[in-house]
């Protein structure tokens, strides 16, 4: 079955041309000699022999036609940078609808324009700048044909303005803040607006409907009159001290007083290649983790904040799937020090990427945890129009590793290394994507030593889309340095989805979708599937309504309590059944006041009913305050010893942005399957570009019974130096 998955990811590949779809579409740019001033008027005499970008195109609610709102864009530049101004008109009249002024919005929440450019012109991995109506700004590194890592962040200006027919948008972005071959005239390049007002989204190139306007198969091309500038060497020094003040009541220790200093390099290689380096990384102004209600058999996943880690990340953890990822960056400094480390990245040329990661953790005496080793290689190869050949090497290796003989060889292995090949497939237009990969894992004990392959091919247009996949993991493969929750199975699961498109009425889209997971153990024998039919509706207005009914049964593989409140466990070998069914509903983002409920209804373990209800409240008072609440309750009905139980998650959230360089934040969290309450309150304050002053305050306290865990009170200052 294997085989036949490659032959058809190859031969869908092999037989598309390597053309770009929107190839005709051009702007052409051309030099200034003339002062340019970042005001949000565009005044300048540079803009008045500027080549205009206009008649976009809709995108959504439909992608049959030309965008109903007007939208003008020119660029520009001189010797230092690239200069961009948009204009947005408006026929309908209103408020803008915006989130905050905090960076880095929400795309689907706010007014804004995105640009999108592919230096590289290999339609994976370029750039993205752009702003809400407010000015908030946009900036984030593109990879995987369209996705977008807003974790980047890099030096520009911008500013805006507004009148009751328009919105302006100007921006100034130098030369050295981005990666591009040196000597090439044609960039890809395309630009988003979303309306908000006239619920729509658009694009100077047509992008089918399925698609996002971030898509790099639809750019368009910027003709450069002369090369841009030759890249020249640009570095940064990000040093940064804090002082933090904390207090852990589960150990029998007084207060705490910590003074740290460290901080980031960041060195051009070339045009196209970084290098980073961090010592003493501190992480302590990192957003918390959202807690969650855990009734899954499995650990749970949650994603990495730690800036470090998730610039260019995409060359480290997109390999593989969600669920069999041999390299997951959270396994670093978990609990433990990291001393140091650095990450090389970036494109070679147009056909080639490669990330090189090394990082030092300390040792914990108290456990006898030896300092660790971490390695990642990872290199990238184009092939035909746009879809790649991967390799992955990831190896954790023990320092100072204790004797044979010590008792403490046998809790910390010596090493653990994972080997990988991946094949990811993208046709020329978007409507074919697959993935084909193999990962075999290395340690120093047989058991420990298996493999993992994974397939799928996906197709996706206007009314169909569907899937068909197959995982295998063996029961001895491990990933130390990854996220791979469950072994030994082979998985087979699929969708198959249809879109009736109404030609007028509130509903712009609706149609059912069928979804199957079948899980078996490595004898094929079957041990648990899920199967659930949905009915999806999105309305003009662009809110949502979803429906489902669904089927699951389990085998048990392992003791599971199906409340995870502790009581008692489920034995192994159990069969289960249930049938269940829920909804989901959004409302439009543009009220000021906005919401979501969703629920669940049905059977659950031991013939018992499970029902869950959730909503999301959400109030702006446009542009500096955003206020959010988030309820979640559970009710299990089982047998005894489990009888009834019922537990809430609750958690509200304060954003307050006074002006786009100071920020207060606020989480409340209390859990109470956990019987945890978490506060985290924040205030940013950023005093120059990419420079921060953080006072981060955190308290962690048990309920029922009511006892204080742990407090700390942090103070950061950070300077992004450059030449």
């Amino acid at each position: 079955m294997n085989k036949i998955f490659f032959c058809v990811l190859f031969l869908i590949t092999y037989y598309v041309h390597p053309q770009k779809k929107n190839e005709a579409f051009k702007l052409n740019i051309k030099k200034s000699n003339h002062t340019l001033l970042i005001d949000g008027v565009g005044d300048d005499l540079a803009w008045h022999n500027a080549d205009v970008a206009k008649n976009f195109f809709m995108v959504l609610p439909m992608d049959d036609g030309p965008a109903n709102e007007k939208t003008e864009i020119r660029m520009t530049y001189d010797d230092k940078n690239l200069y961009l101004l948009a204009t947005f008109y408006h026929d309908k009249k209103g408020n803008y609808t915006v989130e905050s002024l905090r960076r880095d919005f929400t795309f689907g929440k706010n007014d804004n324009f995105l640009l999108f450019m592919d230096p590289f012109n290999n339609q994976t991995t370029g750039f993205s700048f752009g702003a809400n109506a407010y000015g908030a700004q946009w900036d984030g590194t593109m990879y995987d044909g369209g996705s977008i890592d807003l974790n980047w962040d890099s030096k520009w200006i911008s500013k805006t303005t507004r009148d009751d027919e328009k919105w302006v948008f100007e921006m100034a972005l130098p030369f050295k803040s981005i990666r591009y071959e040196e000597g090439v005239k044609e960039w890809g390049i395309n630009f988003s607006r979303l309306d908000l007002k006239a619920s729509e989204k658009s694009s100077w190139t047509p992008i089918p409907r399925q698609f996002p306007t971030a898509s790099l198969a639809y750019t368009g091309t910027l003709v450069w009159d002369t090369p841009p500038p030759k890249p020249k060497i640009n570095y940064s020094v990000i040093p940064y001290i804090l002082r933090e003040i904390k207090k852990d009541h589960t150990k029998n220790v007084g207060t705490e007083y910590k003074t740290k200093v460290g901080g980031d390099v960041k060195f051009s290689i070339s045009s196209s290649l970084n290098l980073d380096m961090t010592i003493n990384p501190d992480f302590s102004q990192v957003d918390v983790d959202r807690q969650v209600t855990n009734l899954d058999r499995f650990e749970l996943f949650f994603p990495e904040r730690r800036q470090f880690f998730l610039e260019n990340g995409d060359l480290f953890a997109s390999f593989g799937y969600a669920t069999i990822r041999p390299f997951f960056s959270r396994r670093i400094g978990l609990g433990v020090p990291i001393q140091a480390g650095l990450r090389l990245s970036g494109n070679l040329n147009e056909m080639w990427r490669i990330g090189v990661m090394d990082m030092q953790t300390s040792s914990v005496t108290e456990s006898g945890l030896p300092s660790h080793n971490f390695g990642v290689i990872s290199v990238q190869r184009k092939v035909f129009s746009r879809s790649n050949i991967g390799m992955l090497l990831v190896n954790k290796q023990a320092i100072n590793y204790p004797q044979e003989n010590d008792s403490l060889s046998a809790l910390f292995p010596k090493y653990n290394r994972n080997f990988g090949l991946e094949y990811n497939l993208a046709s020329k237009t978007n409507l074919w994507t697959g993935k084909a990969f193999l990962l075999k894992s290395f340690a120093p004990k047989k058991e420990n030593s298996g493999i993992s392959q994974a397939a799928h091919i996906e197709y996706q247009n206007r009314k169909w889309n569907w899937r068909i996949e197959e995982q295998w993991v063996s029961d001895n493969y491990t990933a130390e340095v990854g996220y791979v929750p469950r072994n030994g199975f082979v998985k087979f699961n699929s969708y198959l989805g249809h879109l009736f498109f109404p030609t007028s009425g509130p509903i712009v889209s609706h149609g059912p979708k069928l979804n199957g997971f079948y899980f078996f153990n490595e004898s094929f024998k079957e041990t648990d599937n899920t199967t659930f039919l949905q009915y999806l509706i999105d309305f003009r207005n662009r809110s949502s309504l979803d429906f489902f009914v669904s089927y699951d049964y389990v085998e048990l593989l392992s003791p599971f309590d199906p409340t995870r409140l502790g009581i008692a466990d489920l034995d192994v070998g159990t069969k289960h059944r249930w049938n269940a069914f829920g909804w989901e509903y959004a409302s439009k983002p543009q009220s000021l006041l906005t919401y979501s409920f969703n629920g669940r209804l049905g059977g659950y373990y031991l013939n018992g009913n499970r029902t869950s209800l959730s909503t999301e409240l959400g109030y702006r008072i446009q542009p500096y305050v955003s206020l959010t609440a988030n309820l979640n309750y559970n009710r299990i009905e089982l047998s005894a010893p489990w009888n009834t139980n019922e537990f809430w998650l609750i958690g509200s959230e304060l954003d307050v942005t006074f002006t786009n360089k100071l920020f207060f934040s606020n989480l409340f969290q209390y859990n109470e399957q956990s019987k945890n309450f978490n506060l985290n309150t924040r205030f940013q304050w950023r005093y120059a570009p990419a420079s921060d002053l953080f006072l981060v305050y955190s308290n962690n306290q048990m309920i029922d019974p009511n006892f204080p865990r742990d407090w700390s009170l942090t103070l950061k200052f950070n300077y992004w130096l450059n030449n």
